[in-house]
């Protein structure tokens, strides 16, 4: 359990750089006067370097020999590169101009994306390989999530932290003190991963490794693995993506997720304008309600997920937990009632179960997959399939919130109608907001449900590897 929680607090960190980047930009606009649109390019243009960093961080974790191993001292100096960074980006002068501050936090961004990367790719890659074990791979996940979760718990009280009056003088000051405890808490936690935890593979020798191919009976030998370069780079890239069981998860998480992400907004709109007829403070109110209950269920939705995987399988948690989900979606059209507004309330527990057992699941069987992709190509390439993977979750969210607002426009809403919305618009809404993730969720059971690494098969794969490398684990 240390060891689990250990792990879990580089989800902490992980989550608190991810949710703090972006809740606190709102302060450009708030506190300088930024133009809302510049801001937003300052969110989305940093995060494209992504696609590139990811895989390869990925990469060089992989192929990274040292006494400390693979990924620990990445995480170590990347945590402290990270929080170094992040203090200073925001230490913005005073009495500059717009176009000043736009590319002062533009770079400034780039390389704080590329400290976060060097942190946040290696720490998904340990995760992977720290147990070789079916089930306690799902219970690491659930500890991980559970604690990467509550940073979304702290992350809301920042733009009420950097405004108070009685801390600082004005929102910038307080951004300044916030970033510097940000940072600071970055790097005494972040490097506790690279301090405590252990790596199974800290070079993977490829000649002792036995590579086998079509099936677990048959070996084929296989060659010294190659130096590093950018060749071999880009066959890792390509035979990552060509992994059909690493393909099958990437394609369900990208339907679970962003079928989310894709009307996140509508549910705002449709509390807003449909169940309180326009009244936007007590629907925001109400919608508070709802996100503060669908994050303490998430909580419990982990515990639940975790247990129910170790008595059933990774995957038919998996159709349990998106299957509860569609539930809450449906239970939508009768819950968000103009009549009744509380009713709202009863689905958010139900739709909890999306997210909660995609995120806890999802890891643990990316560690199955690594063992296989061992089983046939003889390298251990965690660092490659968690960083595409993630890179997959980013992009897939850039395009879900791009979509959103056209999926508003076609139904018709119109900002200055206010409560006097069409009522075909209403319906467009709440249709948009409850069939979209529905259908997703559905599509994404269906891929699964050719997902071929069962209980049993994983504990094969396991067994032929430890007869090839001549050591248990």
């Amino acid at each position: 359990m240390a060891q689990k929680l250990i792990y879990g607090l580089g989800g902490f960190v992980n989550n608190l750089l991810a949710a703090a980047i972006g809740g606190m930009t709102i302060v450009l606009n708030l506190g300088l006067g930024m133009n809302p649109a510049l801001v937003g390019l300052l969110g989305a243009l940093p995060r494209l370097t992504d696609a590139l960093t990811d895989p390869i961080m990925g990469y060089l974790s992989d192929h990274t020999k040292s006494r400390w191993g693979r990924r620990r001292p990445y995480i170590f100096f990347g945590a402290i590169a990270a929080g170094i960074v992040f203090m200073l980006l925001w230490q913005l002068p005073v009495g500059k101009s717009e176009t000043y501050y736009f590319w002062f936090f533009l770079i400034g961004s780039l390389i704080f994306y590329l400290a976060y990367t060097v942190f946040a790719t290696p720490w998904v890659a340990l995760g992977y390989e720290l147990t070789p074990d079916y089930h306690e791979r799902t219970r690491l996940m659930g500890v991980q999530n559970f604690m990467g979760q509550m940073a979304y718990l702290v992350s809301p009280w920042f733009l009420w932290i950097m405004q108070y009056d009685l801390l600082f003088d004005d929102i910038m000051i307080g951004a300044k003190w916030l970033a510097i405890a940000i940072g600071i808490f970055t790097i005494c936690i972040g490097i506790l991963p690279a301090i405590f935890l252990k790596e199974r593979f800290k070079n993977v020798p490829a000649n002792q490794i036995t590579a086998q191919r079509n099936n677990i009976e048959k070996n084929i030998p296989i060659q010294e693995e190659p130096p590093a370069s950018l060749k071999d780079f880009f066959n890792g890239f390509g035979a990552t993506l060509k992994f059909a069981p690493f393909l099958k998860l990437c394609a369900a998480t990208f339907l679970v997720f962003n079928g989310f992400m894709l009307v996140s907004s509508f549910q705002f709109y449709v509390i807003i304008y449909y169940v309180f007829a326009g009244d936007q403070s007590l629907g925001a109110e109400y919608a508070g309600w709802v996100g503060t209950l669908s994050a303490i269920s998430t909580f419990c939705v982990i515990f639940i997920i975790t247990r129910l995987s170790t008595r059933i399988g990774k995957r038919r948690a998996f159709f349990v937990s998106t299957g509860i989900s569609v539930f809450g979606y449906c239970l939508k059209w009768f819950c968000y009632s103009p009549e009744h507004p509380l009713l709202l309330l009863i689905p958010a527990p139900f739709i909890a179960f999306g997210l909660g057992g995609l995120f806890t699941l999802m890891g643990a069987m990316i560690a199955d997959v690594c063992d296989m992709d061992e089983l046939q190509t003889g390298q251990r390439r965690e660092g490659m399939f968690g960083s595409i993977y993630w890179w997959v979750v980013k992009l897939g969210m850039a395009a879900a919130i791009a979509t959103g607002g056209f999926l508003l426009n076609a139904t018709g809403f119109d900002v200055a109608l206010g409560g006097e919305q069409a009522a075909s618009t209403l319906i467009w809404m709440r249709f948009f907001d409850i069939v979209i993730p529905v259908i997703a969720s559905l599509v994404a059971i269906w891929a699964i449900a050719s997902y071929p690494i069962t209980e049993e098969k994983a504990h094969q794969v396991r067994m032929a590897l430890e007869a090839n490398r001549g050591i248990p684990g």
